[in-house]
């Protein structure tokens, strides 16, 4: 399920590795870079390394990881509804 929040986060552009982890709030380091490993493996997440000092890391979906796009709205849609009736 993390992946989906997390392909969400990038759904609005690319995000260095300490905005994902402010925005997945909870989420422990090594747990974050888990799935972004999984993520890239899988073809969802491009990770590029700017070699600079103090090295800058940003992730962005590939267009695999944009086409999840539909799932993670009716996913989000269904949270919404099943909160209300709560």
């Amino acid at each position: 399920m993390l992946n989906i929040g997390l392909s969400g986060d990038l759904l609005t552009g690319t995000k260095r590795f300490g905005e994902l982890k402010k925005s997945l709030n909870g989420i422990s380091q090594k747990v974050l870079t888990q799935h972004l490993r999984a993520m890239e493996a899988n073809g969802l997440v491009i990770r590029k390394v700017y070699a600079e000092v103090s090295p800058r890391v940003e992730y962005s979906l590939t267009e695999i990881g944009y086409s999840l796009k539909t799932i993670h709205d009716a996913m989000w849609q269904w949270g919404e509804e099943y909160k209300a009736k709560l």
